[in-house]
């Protein structure tokens, strides 16, 4: 097993010798408990952040508080979250951006990537649209990818930033389908929305949470989804593996972590409560309708999905000279 993961699990496992008596004499959570989100509100992070926050607080008994630190690509909320007391009150409403990829992408952060952190429940899996503007002629992934190859270097796609998730799904999409389409990185989803609705640029992929609403509307047409199944959200979108890229997965996630040095106990009862509040049909229910996927894990899970996404991008922004500037 690899280091980094053997971190991670140690983060999220390691269990201090006077932990089980001191959870016994002070039941968790004796007091409101701040979630925080690493981004400013109205994003995929955050609107799955304020459900389960609402659903933990009735759980609790503890009103659970969701605390917007946005900035610096998620670091400054996750460098709040590490350098917190590990004591349980303070938790971070991380993503594959903040927690697989900015790793790789920045040569120094505040924090050990490895160590900061101990791994708690993924929350949901988000999987990405491939969205063009309705004046793109192409009505399928399939006769895009055919109008890419015959315009190399013509056609372009706004993403979020650089090196967020968004980003890498468009550059893995070329590596696939031997494209060569511009990037134009912007700063946050909603100024690259804009300009994709406004025709400036041609194509986007951004999660189905935050793009449904536009698709629905008439105003973007979604030509597939990124991952392995169809999303429920967009019953009739067929997947990019659905033939135009076979074998194509790529969605990212949100997941809930604590600081390390977080009891072990601790950590396993918040875990274990987040995946009881997930399967509660009402809100499977919600994510599927914004358009995520509802997937509570073990720590030990969240751990392994959270390395084994660090290695698998930080090849492609390796061999794709990727970087957040």
């Amino acid at each position: 097993m690899n280091q980094p993961l053997l971190r991670l699990l140690s983060a999220a496992l390691l269990l201090g010798g006077a932990v089980a008596p001191a959870l016994a004499q002070s039941p968790y959570p004796a007091k409101p408990v701040t979630l925080v989100v690493p981004f400013p509100p109205g994003g995929g992070t955050d609107t799955g952040a304020r459900l389960v926050a609402q659903k933990l607080s009735t759980r609790w008994g503890q009103q659970v508080i969701v605390d917007n630190k946005g900035g610096a690509a998620g670091r400054i909320g996750a460098d709040a979250v590490a350098k917190a007391r590990p004591d349980g009150y303070t938790l971070l409403m991380g993503n594959i951006g903040t927690q697989s990829i900015n790793p790789s992408l920045y040569a120094k952060l505040p924090y050990d990537p490895d160590k900061a952190f101990a791994p708690v429940s993924l929350v949901a899996e988000l999987p990405l649209a491939m969205m063009v503007n309705p004046g793109v002629p192409a009505q399928t992934a399939k006769a895009f990818i055919e109008l890419a190859r015959s315009q190399p270097g013509k056609l372009s796609y706004s993403s979020s930033g650089a090196g967020g998730g968004p980003h890498l799904a468009a550059e893995m999409f070329k590596q696939a389908t031997g494209t060569f389409v511009l990037h134009v990185p912007y700063r946050g989803g909603g100024p690259a929305i804009a300009d994709l609705l406004a025709g400036q640029v041609q194509l986007s992929f951004m999660t189905v949470m935050e793009a449904s609403g536009h698709i629905k509307a008439g105003k973007l047409r979604a030509l597939a989804v990124t991952s392995d199944r169809r999303v429920a959200a967009l019953p009739d979108v067929p997947t990019l593996a659905e033939g135009a890229a076979p074998g194509f997965n790529s969605v990212s996630w949100i997941g809930v972590l604590a600081p390390a040095g977080t009891p072990a106990a601790l950590v396993e009862k918040i875990s274990a409560d987040l995946r009881e509040v997930l399967a509660q049909p009402e809100v499977k229910t919600r994510i599927s309708e914004l358009g995520g996927v509802p997937a509570g894990s073990t720590p030990a899970q969240f751990a392994r999905l959270i390395e084994n996404d660090r290695q698998r991008y930080a090849k492609i922004i390796r061999e794709r000279g990727i970087t957040a500037d």
